[in-house]
């Protein structure tokens, strides 16, 4: 036996104990499904993300179900991340930006949330083999808190990268010794390390335990490398125009009014720039899935192997004349690609039920037996949808929370801003301040298409819009809507932003079992949104 074999199998008696607290059918017990989660990195579905990856829809999309309402609760790396490995809404795992002091990889999300992540019952309840490649949370390795030599629970085989994403000249966590890379593209190119990593361990994993695999590309984020031989793709490949590109934000926060309109030739031709290299680095990404998938076919794993497609947020260029960036309310940042074949999914699928990223922790633990009453997640599984379940129930609205990030002094780029912005661009056009802070309603029912978002500042700003009308996001309607959607839908949200477990999934606004009780409404904190805070972690 090898020692990577030695040292994956588990005695027999901790075996039997892993059974009765994971328990399968009697028909699966032979042979548990195995999971690989790949993990893109400001990865769009709304402006044309999926189109470079040809392999990656042949090879999972047609060969299973595309959920094309899929969605993150939090339009930003670190919380939908640990979203994801949670399966909680922001307010319930209290990551809140991509910072320490947001939470992002602390001390306090190592102690408090770390041992309760989906990775960590696979393995500790459910006797999985784990392995990570790639990106975790933007502060993984940070001194403060623990640096490269923390590895969390959960993982077998850890390979994650220090800090945020890069292509060249990173260091990786291996296992908690830190290994330096440099820029060589043979050895280096992160996108193909992570590939070979991913096959190293399909080859020597043992043979006696489920795996889970989570698969963390770097692409498309900046600062957007591509591999040598794609560096020229695309070349005539620009941002769509759309009919929200670089119009005016009328009627929106303060923030996205600010923008200045028309872009400049340069801002333009900048976003046109990035958005081609984004492309380029996904034809890697693309390359790691056929890789994969061959090696899984190689080894008779594939048919027993789920394979989940996904993004940690989604992306804009040059909408409502923003250049560059995530982070906001709308579609385009808040909408990710979601595929998934496996064990039992008809190919060929497309599914228009409204799915989270937190449904991905409870999906994947469901797959592996674990009873979902025993955890605290907020999410829902979704093997019935894959299964192709017939009258399954499910959730009409999901929360959106976001807490904005600033500076406290003026931003050198945008001194006339004040104090309070960040991520500006030389022609002083800000993407983030403190006071973007907002929590939003996302419903997708029967009869509405309906976002509705109320921002924590002293306006106390509130964006509604009809998607069916207007799916581009262009005219707020909240002075014009009816008053009693208006009531209702400020109800829900206060609901949504202290749900936690069950409570997150009662019937949402326009749901038969739907109740409404406007006086409820004077006991709360009326319709400003109820901020996060570090100080409350």
């Amino acid at each position: 036996m090898s020692p990577v074999a030695r040292r994956l199998a588990l005695p027999l008696l901790l075996l039997l104990l892993l059974l009765l607290l994971c328990p399968v059918p009697a028909a699966r017990q032979a042979r548990r499904p195995n999971v690989v989660l790949i993990l893109t990195d400001d990865q769009d579905v709304c402006l044309g993300g999926m189109t470079p990856l040809k392999k990656t829809a042949a090879l999972i999309a047609h060969m299973g179900v595309t959920f094309v309402n899929a969605y993150v609760p939090s339009a930003l790396c670190c919380p939908s991340r640990a979203s994801i490995l949670t399966g909680k809404y922001p307010h319930n795992h209290h990551v809140v930006n991509n910072t320490l002091e947001g939470n992002c990889s602390s001390k306090s999300w190592q102690k408090i949330q770390e041992p309760y992540t989906f990775p960590a019952l696979l393995k500790t309840a459910c006797g999985y083999q784990t392995f990570f490649a790639g990106k975790y949370l933007n502060e993984y390795g940070a001194e403060d808190a623990g640096g490269v030599g923390h590895v969390p629970p959960g993982w077998s085989f850890w390979y994650a990268l220090e800090k945020n994403s890069k292509y060249y000249n990173y260091t990786l966590s291996v296992n908690g010794k830190a290994r330096r890379h440099g820029e060589n593209y043979s050895v280096d190119y992160l996108t193909d390390v992570l590939a070979n990593m991913s096959l190293d361990f399909l080859e020597y994993k043992s043979n006696f335990e489920p795996f889970f695999m989570m698969i963390s590309t770097p692409a498309p984020h900046s600062p957007w490398t591509a591999a040598p031989q794609y560096a020229k793709s695309f070349p005539n490949v620009s941002a769509p125009r759309n009919s929200n590109f670089n119009i005016h934000g009328k009627n929106k926060h303060w923030l996205i009014r600010q923008a200045k309109t028309p872009m400049t030739n340069s801002s333009i031709q900048f976003l046109d720039d990035a958005y081609r290299k984004r492309w380029q680095t996904l034809l890697s990404v693309d390359d790691l899935i056929e890789k994969l998938v061959k090696k899984l076919e190689f080894h008779g794993e594939l048919d027993n192997t789920y394979i989940f497609y996904t993004s940690d947020n989604g992306f804009h260029t040059g909408k409502f004349s923003l250049p560059i960036d995530k982070r906001q309310l709308y579609e385009f940042d808040i909408k990710v690609p979601l595929l998934v074949r496996g064990p039992g999914i008809k190919p060929n699928q497309t599914n228009k039920m409204l799915v989270a990223n937190i449904d991905l922790g409870p999906t994947i633990l469901d797959i592996a037996g674990y009873d979902l009453n025993k955890t605290q997640m907020d999410g829902m599984s979704l093997l019935p949808l894959l299964r192709g379940d017939k009258n399954v129930t499910w959730r009409s609205d999901f929360l959106v929370e976001y807490q904005g990030e600033g500076y406290n002094g003026s931003d050198p780029t945008c001194p006339g801003l004040g104090p309070g912005v960040t991520h500006c661009f030389p022609d002083c056009v800000c993407e983030d301040s403190y006071n973007n802070t907002y929590a939003c309603v996302r419903t997708l029912s029967a009869s509405w298409d309906l976002q509705y978002c109320e921002f924590d500042d002293r306006e106390v700003f509130v964006e509604v819009y009809n998607l069916t009308a207007d799916p581009h996001q262009i005219n707020n309607i909240a002075k014009t809507i009816d008053q009693e959607i208006l009531e209702k839908m400020n109800y829900r949200l206060m609901m949504l932003q202290s749900c936690s477990g069950a409570t997150c999934r009662t019937p949402g606004v326009f749901d038969p079992g739907y109740r409404f009780d406007p006086r409820l409404m004077f006991s709360n904190h009326g319709i400003r949104a109820r901020r996060f805070s570090a100080q409350s972690l």
